[in-house]
């Protein structure tokens, strides 16, 4: 019996081997410099990954664009985007689902030189518009205006669209009465001195929505959540201790200042406190129902541009197989 030597030898080698209990990893497309990277920074520093039974590969991609097709074509298993995205992949057939990630969106701030207190003294004011002319937070300020004051902005302000970067730089030149702008790119304005007239979440309520909805969120395939249910799972659970911490933590802040490229101090806690503000501590079905009721809102403003040929948030939008706290 001496040939069954090797083979016992080779089943231990197998069994003891660290390919045996390999995790598997779980790929994230992030934008290159965007504040995502921040809290996987935590997570991979503090081994929230290892702790959860995965390991956690960040994939860079070049836009917002570009990390949609990453997914679509299956080069990374998850990315960050709004339910817009995911509602419009649902009713075409596709299996995307979301699980809250933010409810930090954005702002409108004015120059205190332009004397703008409402929106109605918007009226023939230069005013920028960061994501275009169909991003959600401007057909949501939109709505509200019309509602509130009984003026449409898109017809009666002068409206310049533009990347965010660049309406900052626009803003901080006076060239601008007033910009609505991304919650990091408007934290920088409030710190240069603009005054907020309104934030996005103020609209949502004003429109009567639960103001602290999640626009955005982890997006992955249903499939690929059930075929890699423990790291889809163990992800998820990383990702909120890495929030835990960063809610909690000035030091892990310290920490990753570097990557915030946030030179002056009031700069770096604006973003922090901008952040920390915007970590959903609980989902449910209000949530679920404001998500409903935005998105026909946003179908009635923006149209087949926005959201295709749907008229209603489809079913199975968001992720339940993993849960927060239903809200009070």
């Amino acid at each position: 019996m001496n040939y069954l030597r090797p083979l016992a030898f080779a089943l231990t080698f197998l069994l003891l081997s660290p390919f045996a209990h390999a995790v598997e990893k779980v790929r994230v497309g992030v934008l290159e410099f965007g504040t995502v990277n921040w809290e996987l920074d935590v997570l991979k520093e503090q081994k929230l990954d290892t702790t959860n039974n995965f390991e956690l590969e960040v994939v860079p991609v070049a836009s917002a664009d570009a990390a949609t097709v990453a997914l679509l074509g299956g080069s990374v298993d998850i990315i960050v985007t709004d339910w817009i995205w995911v509602a419009q992949q649902r009713a075409a057939g596709l299996d995307y689902v979301l699980f809250p990630y933010s409810t930090a969106v954005g702002s409108l701030l004015a120059n205190p030189k332009a004397n703008i207190k409402t929106l109605a003294e918007l009226k023939g004011k230069k005013l920028g518009v960061a994501g275009g002319a169909k991003d959600k937070s401007w057909l949501l300020l939109r709505a509200y205006a019309q509602q509130q004051n009984q003026i449409d902005l898109a017809k009666e302000a002068e409206i310049q669209y533009g990347a965010p970067p660049l309406l900052n730089e626009v803003m901080q030149k006076g060239e601008l009465d007033a910009v609505l702008n991304f919650w990091n790119f408007a934290a920088r304005l409030q710190d240069d001195g603009l005054e907020t007239l309104i934030t996005v979440p103020q609209v949502l309520e004003g429109l009567g929505i639960q103001k602290d909805l999640p626009m955005i969120g982890w997006v992955f395939s249903e499939e690929w959540a059930l075929d890699h249910e423990a790291a889809a799972k163990g992800f998820l659970s990383a990702s909120y201790a890495a929030k835990k911490i960063m809610k909690d933590s000035d030091e892990e802040w310290v920490r990753i200042r570097p990557k915030m490229k946030a030179d002056k101090d009031s700069v770096f806690s604006a973003l922090r406190d901008a952040f920390r503000a915007g970590i959903p501590t609980c989902f449910g079905d209000k949530q679920q129902a404001a998500a409903t009721q935005t998105f026909k809102l946003l179908a009635d403003l923006g149209g087949k541009d926005l959201v295709g040929e749907v008229k209603e948030l489809p079913q199975g939008v968001f992720y339940s197989d993993f849960s927060l706290p239903a809200c009070p």
